[in-house]
């Protein structure tokens, strides 16, 4: 083992009662549902929810575009939080999330998640903050 890893390992035949997502197949090819439990937690604390998903599926870019301004063109950046996920079940709960916390989203894509106003970046820069 290379240093500076630790190998955690656990066997225990209830996983799958905690985690019924896991399964076979691919996540975007079988139906995903939350047990009521999980919607509670989700519910109770979308904030580490989103860390969580960000985290794994999302990234916080910089964008720019540029425009004319009194005959000249200008470049122009500003933050944006981007979140991707072929699941519609896991984009879904992502929406949901955002929703529940008032932050506007688009979507780019139709596997994509896209949060750029100025008041939700700066709320997911201080809730998410940066990958670990």
């Amino acid at each position: 083992m290379p240093l500076g890893c630790v190998h955690v390992q656990s066997n225990w035949k209830h996983w799958p009662c905690l985690f019924p997502q896991h399964g076979p197949g691919r996540k975007h090819e079988r139906v995903l549902v939350l047990e009521p439990w999980q919607r509670e937690l989700v519910a109770e604390h979308p904030v580490a929810f989103l860390r969580g998903l960000f985290h794994s599926d999302g990234c916080r870019i910089t964008n720019w575009t540029t425009r004319v301004v009194s005959g000249e063109r200008r470049r122009y950046e500003y933050g944006r939080w981007m979140f991707s996920n072929n699941s519609a079940d896991i984009m879904g709960w992502c929406q949901a999330s955002l929703d529940l916390l008032g932050v506007r989203w688009t979507m780019p894509r139709w596997n994509c998640l896209s949060v750029a106003t100025r008041a939700g970046v700066a709320y997911l820069d201080e809730a998410i903050g940066p990958k670990s």
